[in-house]
Protein backbone atom coordinates (compact mmCIF):
# COMPACT_ATOMS: atom_id res chain seq x y z
CA UNK A 1 0.00 0.00 0.00
CA UNK A 2 0.95 3.25 -0.72
CA UNK A 3 1.10 6.16 2.01
CA UNK A 4 -0.86 7.82 -0.01
CA UNK A 5 -3.48 5.40 -0.29
CA UNK A 6 -3.05 4.49 3.43
CA UNK A 7 -3.98 8.53 4.35
CA UNK A 8 -7.11 8.10 2.06
CA UNK A 9 -8.23 5.48 3.32
CA UNK A 10 -8.06 6.76 7.09
CA UNK A 11 -9.78 9.62 6.21
CA UNK A 12 -12.43 7.56 4.68
CA UNK A 13 -12.85 5.45 7.24
CA UNK A 14 -12.69 8.32 9.97
CA UNK A 15 -15.29 10.04 8.17
CA UNK A 16 -17.78 7.54 7.59
CA UNK A 17 -17.10 5.84 11.29
CA UNK A 18 -17.84 9.62 12.62
CA UNK A 19 -20.08 12.19 10.97
CA UNK A 20 -18.54 14.76 13.04
CA UNK A 21 -15.18 14.53 10.97
CA UNK A 22 -14.70 16.51 8.30
CA UNK A 23 -11.94 18.03 5.77
CA UNK A 24 -11.03 21.46 5.04
CA UNK A 25 -8.00 23.05 2.90
CA UNK A 26 -7.36 24.46 -0.74
CA UNK A 27 -8.23 22.18 -3.53
CA UNK A 28 -9.40 18.83 -1.07
CA UNK A 29 -12.44 18.69 -3.17
CA UNK A 30 -12.96 19.22 -6.72
CA UNK A 31 -9.17 19.04 -7.11
CA UNK A 32 -9.01 16.10 -5.00
CA UNK A 33 -5.92 16.95 -2.97
CA UNK A 34 -3.06 18.68 -4.61
CA UNK A 35 -1.34 15.29 -3.85
CA UNK A 36 -4.26 12.97 -4.06
CA UNK A 37 -4.56 12.19 -0.60
CA UNK A 38 -8.53 12.96 -0.37
CA UNK A 39 -9.33 11.22 -3.83
CA UNK A 40 -13.37 10.47 -3.83
CA UNK A 41 -13.77 12.10 -0.76
CA UNK A 42 -16.09 14.72 -2.23
CA UNK A 43 -18.45 12.52 -4.35
CA UNK A 44 -18.70 10.39 -1.28
CA UNK A 45 -19.34 12.80 1.81
CA UNK A 46 -20.43 16.46 -0.26
CA UNK A 47 -19.44 19.64 0.11
CA UNK A 48 -20.76 19.94 3.60
CA UNK A 49 -17.55 17.74 5.07
CA UNK A 50 -15.41 18.05 2.23
CA UNK A 51 -14.47 22.44 1.90
CA UNK A 52 -12.45 23.76 -1.03
CA UNK A 53 -11.05 26.82 0.97
CA UNK A 54 -9.66 30.30 -0.51
CA UNK A 55 -5.65 30.91 -0.37
CA UNK A 56 -6.01 32.06 3.38
CA UNK A 57 -4.23 29.44 6.04
CA UNK A 58 -5.54 32.12 9.07
CA UNK A 59 -8.84 31.84 7.66
CA UNK A 60 -9.48 28.39 7.06
CA UNK A 61 -7.43 27.09 10.12
CA UNK A 62 -9.28 29.62 12.02
CA UNK A 63 -12.83 28.57 11.09
CA UNK A 64 -11.44 24.68 11.65
CA UNK A 65 -10.32 25.86 15.33
CA UNK A 66 -13.98 27.09 15.95
CA UNK A 67 -15.68 24.22 14.34
CA UNK A 68 -13.36 22.11 17.05
CA UNK A 69 -15.16 24.31 20.27
CA UNK A 70 -18.40 23.31 19.11
CA UNK A 71 -17.65 19.40 18.68
CA UNK A 72 -16.76 18.80 15.21
CA UNK A 73 -13.62 16.86 14.28
CA UNK A 74 -12.03 19.18 11.41
CA UNK A 75 -9.15 17.59 9.73
CA UNK A 76 -7.13 20.83 8.45
CA UNK A 77 -4.89 20.32 5.23
CA UNK A 78 -2.18 22.67 4.42
CA UNK A 79 -0.82 22.46 0.87
CA UNK A 80 3.23 22.66 2.65
CA UNK A 81 3.56 22.74 6.18
CA UNK A 82 5.76 26.09 5.45
CA UNK A 83 2.50 27.71 4.44
CA UNK A 84 1.29 27.11 7.95
CA UNK A 85 2.94 29.54 9.47
CA UNK A 86 0.19 31.65 7.94
CA UNK A 87 -2.38 30.29 10.57
CA UNK A 88 0.45 29.78 13.66
CA UNK A 89 -1.36 32.16 15.49
CA UNK A 90 -4.17 29.63 15.75
CA UNK A 91 -2.45 26.66 15.71
CA UNK A 92 -0.66 27.68 18.94
CA UNK A 93 -2.75 30.35 20.30
CA UNK A 94 -6.50 29.27 19.83
CA UNK A 95 -5.66 25.54 19.21
CA UNK A 96 -2.98 24.10 21.38
CA UNK A 97 -3.43 26.70 24.56
CA UNK A 98 -7.05 26.53 25.25
CA UNK A 99 -7.47 23.35 27.00
CA UNK A 100 -5.41 24.57 29.62
CA UNK A 101 -7.02 28.13 29.95
CA UNK A 102 -10.55 26.68 30.25
CA UNK A 103 -9.29 24.60 32.85
CA UNK A 104 -10.46 21.71 30.68
CA UNK A 105 -13.59 22.95 29.66
CA UNK A 106 -12.43 23.31 25.69
CA UNK A 107 -11.44 20.50 24.33
CA UNK A 108 -10.26 20.89 20.71
CA UNK A 109 -10.03 17.79 18.46
CA UNK A 110 -8.68 19.03 15.32
CA UNK A 111 -5.81 17.82 13.20
CA UNK A 112 -3.30 20.11 10.94
CA UNK A 113 -1.72 17.86 8.13
CA UNK A 114 0.19 17.94 5.34
CA UNK A 115 3.25 17.89 3.94
CA UNK A 116 6.32 19.16 5.61
CA UNK A 117 10.06 19.31 5.12
CA UNK A 118 12.18 19.38 1.81
CA UNK A 119 10.59 17.86 -1.53
CA UNK A 120 12.67 18.33 -4.88
CA UNK A 121 14.22 21.42 -6.22
CA UNK A 122 11.28 23.85 -4.89
CA UNK A 123 13.25 26.08 -2.73
CA UNK A 124 13.73 27.67 0.93
CA UNK A 125 9.81 28.84 1.67
CA UNK A 126 8.44 25.04 0.66
CA UNK A 127 11.34 23.09 1.91
CA UNK A 128 11.77 23.57 5.84
CA UNK A 129 10.90 20.91 8.51
CA UNK A 130 8.65 22.46 11.12
CA UNK A 131 8.70 19.28 13.83
CA UNK A 132 11.12 21.10 16.59
CA UNK A 133 9.00 24.11 15.92
CA UNK A 134 5.40 22.53 16.94
CA UNK A 135 6.97 19.73 19.29
CA UNK A 136 8.56 22.64 21.58
CA UNK A 137 4.71 23.62 22.24
CA UNK A 138 2.37 22.29 25.48
CA UNK A 139 -1.02 21.15 24.19
CA UNK A 140 -0.12 20.14 20.56
CA UNK A 141 0.96 16.50 19.78
CA UNK A 142 2.91 16.10 16.46
CA UNK A 143 3.00 12.74 14.64
CA UNK A 144 5.57 12.01 12.00
CA UNK A 145 4.72 8.95 9.74
CA UNK A 146 7.23 6.93 7.58
CA UNK A 147 5.24 3.67 6.19
CA UNK A 148 1.78 3.36 4.96
CA UNK A 149 1.31 1.35 8.87
CA UNK A 150 2.46 4.59 10.62
CA UNK A 151 0.51 6.74 8.11
CA UNK A 152 -3.01 4.44 8.41
CA UNK A 153 -2.44 4.00 11.92
CA UNK A 154 -0.96 7.58 13.42
CA UNK A 155 -3.92 9.29 11.18
CA UNK A 156 -6.84 7.35 12.52
CA UNK A 157 -5.35 7.99 16.29
CA UNK A 158 -4.59 12.08 15.38
CA UNK A 159 -8.30 12.25 14.35
CA UNK A 160 -9.98 9.97 17.22
CA UNK A 161 -7.69 12.09 19.84
CA UNK A 162 -9.49 14.95 21.99
CA UNK A 163 -6.40 17.56 21.63
CA UNK A 164 -5.40 19.29 18.79
CA UNK A 165 -2.32 17.19 16.36
CA UNK A 166 0.01 18.50 13.57
CA UNK A 167 0.69 15.51 11.25
CA UNK A 168 3.61 15.89 9.37
CA UNK A 169 3.74 14.22 6.35
CA UNK A 170 6.69 13.71 3.63
CA UNK A 171 5.52 14.45 -0.39
CA UNK A 172 8.41 12.44 -1.52
CA UNK A 173 7.11 9.65 0.68
CA UNK A 174 2.98 9.48 -0.98
CA UNK A 175 4.14 7.40 -3.44
CA UNK A 176 6.17 4.84 -1.55
CA UNK A 177 4.68 1.53 -1.22
CA UNK A 178 5.43 -0.95 1.97
CA UNK A 179 3.82 -3.98 2.99
CA UNK A 180 1.06 -4.23 5.08
CA UNK A 181 -1.12 -6.68 7.37
CA UNK A 182 -4.63 -7.56 7.42
CA UNK A 183 -4.09 -6.32 10.97
CA UNK A 184 -3.41 -2.81 9.41
CA UNK A 185 -5.94 -2.97 6.92
CA UNK A 186 -8.75 -3.54 9.22
CA UNK A 187 -11.17 -0.61 9.86
CA UNK A 188 -10.08 -0.56 13.99
CA UNK A 189 -6.59 -0.23 13.33
CA UNK A 190 -4.96 2.45 15.55
CA UNK A 191 -1.62 2.98 16.41
CA UNK A 192 -0.74 4.55 19.73
CA UNK A 193 0.14 8.27 20.03
CA UNK A 194 4.07 8.78 21.93
CA UNK A 195 4.98 5.26 21.19
CA UNK A 196 8.29 4.83 18.50
CA UNK A 197 8.89 1.45 16.56
CA UNK A 198 11.79 -0.54 16.54
CA UNK A 199 11.91 -0.82 12.72
CA UNK A 200 15.59 -2.67 13.25
CA UNK A 201 16.79 -4.33 16.57
CA UNK A 202 20.48 -4.10 16.78
CA UNK A 203 23.40 -4.14 19.36
CA UNK A 204 26.04 -1.36 18.37
CA UNK A 205 24.67 1.49 18.10
CA UNK A 206 20.79 3.43 18.25
CA UNK A 207 19.93 5.03 15.27
CA UNK A 208 16.90 7.62 15.78
CA UNK A 209 15.40 8.91 12.84
CA UNK A 210 11.68 10.05 11.74
CA UNK A 211 9.77 10.64 8.78
CA UNK A 212 11.74 10.35 5.09
CA UNK A 213 14.98 9.60 7.11
CA UNK A 214 14.06 5.99 8.84
CA UNK A 215 14.60 4.84 5.43
CA UNK A 216 17.49 6.19 5.10
CA UNK A 217 18.64 4.96 8.63
CA UNK A 218 17.32 1.65 7.48
CA UNK A 219 19.85 1.68 4.35
CA UNK A 220 22.47 2.83 6.40
CA UNK A 221 22.00 -0.30 8.56
CA UNK A 222 22.08 -2.33 5.67
CA UNK A 223 25.78 -1.41 4.75
CA UNK A 224 27.37 -1.22 8.67
CA UNK A 225 25.52 -4.91 8.77
CA UNK A 226 27.90 -5.59 5.74
CA UNK A 227 30.91 -3.85 7.66
CA UNK A 228 29.79 -5.89 10.90
CA UNK A 229 28.48 -3.08 12.97
CA UNK A 230 24.47 -4.20 14.18
CA UNK A 231 22.63 -0.91 14.55
CA UNK A 232 19.21 -0.53 16.04
CA UNK A 233 17.10 1.74 14.13
CA UNK A 234 14.48 3.75 15.98
CA UNK A 235 11.28 5.27 14.11
CA UNK A 236 10.50 7.65 16.13
CA UNK A 237 6.81 8.34 14.90
CA UNK A 238 5.80 10.77 17.74
CA UNK A 239 8.09 13.91 18.12
CA UNK A 240 5.73 15.21 20.93
CA UNK A 241 5.04 13.41 22.92
CA UNK A 242 8.51 11.53 22.90
CA UNK A 243 9.32 8.46 23.64
CA UNK A 244 12.30 8.73 25.51
CA UNK A 245 11.85 5.08 27.29
CA UNK A 246 11.92 3.17 24.00
CA UNK A 247 15.55 5.23 23.01
CA UNK A 248 17.21 5.46 26.33
CA UNK A 249 16.31 1.40 27.13
CA UNK A 250 18.33 1.02 23.02
CA UNK A 251 21.18 3.04 24.24
CA UNK A 252 21.46 1.26 27.62
CA UNK A 253 21.41 -1.72 25.13
CA UNK A 254 23.66 -0.35 22.24
CA UNK A 255 25.83 2.38 24.09
CA UNK A 256 26.59 4.51 21.41
CA UNK A 257 23.45 7.00 19.73
CA UNK A 258 23.13 8.39 16.58
CA UNK A 259 20.18 11.13 15.42
CA UNK A 260 19.07 12.06 12.11
CA UNK A 261 16.72 14.34 11.10
CA UNK A 262 16.34 16.77 7.96
CA UNK A 263 15.38 19.95 10.05
CA UNK A 264 17.94 22.71 10.90
CA UNK A 265 20.75 21.28 14.00
CA UNK A 266 20.11 24.41 16.61
CA UNK A 267 17.61 23.06 18.65
CA UNK A 268 16.69 20.27 16.75
CA UNK A 269 14.45 17.14 17.67
CA UNK A 270 18.10 15.12 17.74
CA UNK A 271 19.28 17.98 20.49
CA UNK A 272 16.30 17.17 22.33
CA UNK A 273 16.74 13.16 21.95
CA UNK A 274 20.97 14.00 23.04
CA UNK A 275 19.36 15.93 25.75
CA UNK A 276 17.67 13.07 27.40
CA UNK A 277 19.79 10.43 26.75
CA UNK A 278 22.58 12.80 28.97
CA UNK A 279 20.40 13.01 31.53
CA UNK A 280 18.77 9.85 31.91
CA UNK A 281 21.51 7.38 30.24
CA UNK A 282 24.87 9.16 30.53
CA UNK A 283 27.05 6.74 32.37
CA UNK A 284 25.94 3.86 29.78
CA UNK A 285 27.67 6.01 27.17
CA UNK A 286 30.74 4.35 25.42
CA UNK A 287 30.77 7.22 22.90
CA UNK A 288 30.01 11.18 22.11
CA UNK A 289 26.40 11.23 20.72
CA UNK A 290 25.97 12.04 17.13
CA UNK A 291 23.84 14.01 15.47
CA UNK A 292 22.63 14.22 11.53
CA UNK A 293 20.90 16.90 10.41
CA UNK A 294 20.23 19.69 7.49
CA UNK A 295 22.68 22.10 7.16
CA UNK A 296 22.28 25.55 8.80
CA UNK A 297 21.22 27.16 5.99
CA UNK A 298 17.96 28.00 4.36
CA UNK A 299 17.20 25.18 1.71
CA UNK A 300 19.44 25.85 -1.95
CA UNK A 301 17.21 25.65 -5.18
CA UNK A 302 20.13 24.06 -6.88
CA UNK A 303 19.71 20.33 -6.69
CA UNK A 304 23.69 20.19 -5.87
CA UNK A 305 23.69 22.17 -3.53
CA UNK A 306 20.08 21.03 -1.74
CA UNK A 307 21.64 17.79 -1.99
CA UNK A 308 24.63 19.03 0.33
CA UNK A 309 22.10 20.61 2.68
CA UNK A 310 20.07 17.66 3.72
CA UNK A 311 21.54 13.91 5.35
CA UNK A 312 22.50 11.37 2.75
CA UNK A 313 22.77 7.59 3.94
CA UNK A 314 26.52 8.00 3.82
CA UNK A 315 25.94 10.21 6.51
CA UNK A 316 24.49 8.15 8.77
CA UNK A 317 27.07 5.72 7.89
CA UNK A 318 29.73 7.83 8.52
CA UNK A 319 28.23 9.12 12.21
CA UNK A 320 27.93 5.12 13.17
CA UNK A 321 31.34 3.97 12.43
CA UNK A 322 32.86 7.26 14.26
CA UNK A 323 30.59 6.21 17.01
CA UNK A 324 31.61 2.79 17.13
CA UNK A 325 35.67 3.95 16.85
CA UNK A 326 35.42 6.01 19.13
CA UNK A 327 35.43 6.03 22.65
CA UNK A 328 34.51 8.18 25.91
CA UNK A 329 38.02 10.03 26.73
CA UNK A 330 38.23 9.98 30.48
CA UNK A 331 40.49 12.41 32.07
CA UNK A 332 43.26 11.14 34.24
CA UNK A 333 43.22 11.88 37.85
CA UNK A 334 46.31 13.27 39.59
Amino acid sequence: MTVRDALNSALDEEMSADPKVLLLGEEVGEYQGAYKISKGLLDKYGPERVLDTPITEAGFAGIGVGAAYYGLKPVVEFMTFNFSMQAIDHIINSAAKSNYMSAGQISVPIVFRGPNGAAAGVGAQHSQCYAAWYASCPGLKVLTPYSAEDARGLLKAAIRDPDPVVFLENELLYGESFPVSAEVLDSSFCLPIGKAKIEREGKDVTITAFSKMVGFALKAAEILAKEGINAEVINLRSIRPLDRSTINASVRKTNRLVTVEEGFPQHGVGAEICASVIEESFGYLDAPVERIAGADVPTPYAANLERLAFPQVEDIVRAAKRACYRSVQVAATA
